[in-house]
C-alpha cells in the first residue's frame, strides 16, 4: 500500500456491497417480467440487466487502465440463461482489476473525465445503487439498502451532479421534491430523477 493510499477513504467496500446488491436483484428477477419498463427511461428491465453486466466489466476495464470510450452499454452477447454465469465472471473481473489498494490514489480515465480511484469507486457505487432501484421497482422487489453503500453516493450527489442543468448531455430527469423524513434511498434516487 502506498503512502498516499493509506489516508484515502477505501472506497471500494460500499462498491462491493452495491455491486453485491445489484447480483441479488438480477438473481431475484422474474423471467416474465425481462421485457417490462423501467424507471430509467432508455432501457427494459432485460436491457438493464445487460447495461448492469457492461459496467462491471467496464470497471474492470477502467481498474487495469484501459480507456472506457467507445465501450459497449448493453453486454448484449449475454442470454437470459446465461446472465448468473456472465454476472459472476464479470464480479471477478473487477475485484482483480481493483484488488491492489493503490488504486484508490491512481487516475483512472472514465467516460467524462479523470479520477483518483477513491472517487471513481463513488461514482460506480451510485450507478449500480441507482441502477439496482431502477430494477426493483419495475418489478416490485425491495432490496435490502445498506446505509454504508449509500453514505458516499449521498455525501457526493450535489457535487457530482448539480440540480441544473438536466437533459440532452447530463443524462438525468429534473431533481424530484422529497419530504425531510424521506429514506436515504428515495433522496439519492430523487436527486438523479427518480421518483421514488
Amino acid at each position: 500500500m502506498t503512502e498516499s493510499s493509506t489516508h484515502l477513504t477505501d472506497t471500494r467496500t460500499a462498491l462491493w456491497k452495491a455491486i453485491g446488491l445489484a447480483g441479488a436483484t438480477l438473481a431475484a428477477l422474474p423471467p416474465e417480467q425481462l421485457d417490462r419498463p423501467t424507471p430509467c427511461p432508455d432501457y427494459t428491465v432485460r436491457q438493464l440487466s445487460g447495461h448492469l453486466i457492461a459496467g462491471l466489466r467496464k470497471i474492470a476495464l477502467i481498474g487495469r487502465g484501459g480507456d472506457p470510450l467507445g465501450f459497449p452499454v448493453i453486454a448484449d452477447d449475454v442470454t437470459d440463461a446465461g446472465r448468473a454465469a456472465a454476472w459472476e465472471s464479470a464480479t471477478r473481473e473487477a475485484e482483480d482489476a481493483w484488488s491492489d489498494p493503490a488504486i484508490l490514489s491512481r487516475p483512472l480515465r472514465l467516460p467524462f473525465g479523470t479520477l483518483p480511484g477513491a472517487a471513481a469507486a463513488t461514482v460506480f457505487t451510485t450507478e449500480f445503487t441507482l441502477h439496482t432501484w431502477d430494477l426493483a421497482k419495475a418489478v416490485g422487489l425491495r432490496p435490502d439498502w445498506d446505509p454504508e453503500v449509500l453514505a458516499g453516493p449521498l455525501a457526493a450527489m450535489r457535487r457530482a451532479l448539480p440540480a441544473e442543468p438536466r437533459g440532452g448531455r447530463v443524462p438525468f430527469g429534473t431533481v424530484v421534491e422529497t419530504g425531510a423524513d424521506a429514506e436515504d434511498i428515495d433522496r439519492l434516487v430523487s436527486w438523479y430523477g427518480r421518483k421514488p
